[in-house]
């Protein structure tokens, strides 16, 4: 198994934050015409979204060629996330997501997603030297989780 470059590592990062931010405007499409709140909700996650894949862009320019220490342990992790079944994979959130109906069940797989994608970027963080750029997006996701958790609570009772 070939080992990703860091540069990969974060170009799969920006590809995950184009994934997000196709999910959650797919999502507040789907609920534009009926409750607001939840398509408030994606709208902003999706605008989010967009502003990760400005911050990691500029993060795979500024990190060179050189891998961190114990890189093939790390590179072969990043491999196993990215092939994961919900992450990027054949069961991803996205072809979920097409046959949603019901807001809390978006809601649900958004969180998921959203957890997903944490445990990656941690892992990620550990490898740049930029260590405050992917903190930054870090401290934005959990807050996703946050809102997320918050608009499930309010909606399901508990």
């Amino acid at each position: 198994m070939d080992a990703f470059s860091i540069r990969e590592v974060i170009e799969m990062a920006v590809r995950t934050e184009v994934l997000g931010n196709s999910y959650y405007s797919e999502l507040a499409a789907k609920f534009k015409g009926g409750d607001r709140e939840i398509y408030e909700l994606f709208t902003k996650l999706a605008e989010a979204e967009k502003n990760h894949i400005v911050a990691f862009t500029a993060l795979r320019e500024k990190v060179g060629d050189e891998e961190p220490d114990n890189w093939q342990d790390i590179s072969e992790y990043m491999r196993a996330f990215v092939e994961s079944a919900f992450f990027l994979g054949k069961d991803k959130a996205m072809l979920h997501m097409q046959n949603v109906t019901d807001p809390l069940h978006a809601v649900g797989l958004a969180i998921g997603f959203e957890k997903e994608t944490l445990l990656y970027f941690y892992t990620m963080r550990d490898s740049v030297r930029e260590k405050h750029i992917v903190n930054e997006i870090i401290e934005e996701e959990k807050h996703h989780i946050v809102w997320l958790s918050k608009y499930k609570a309010q909606r399901s009772g508990h």
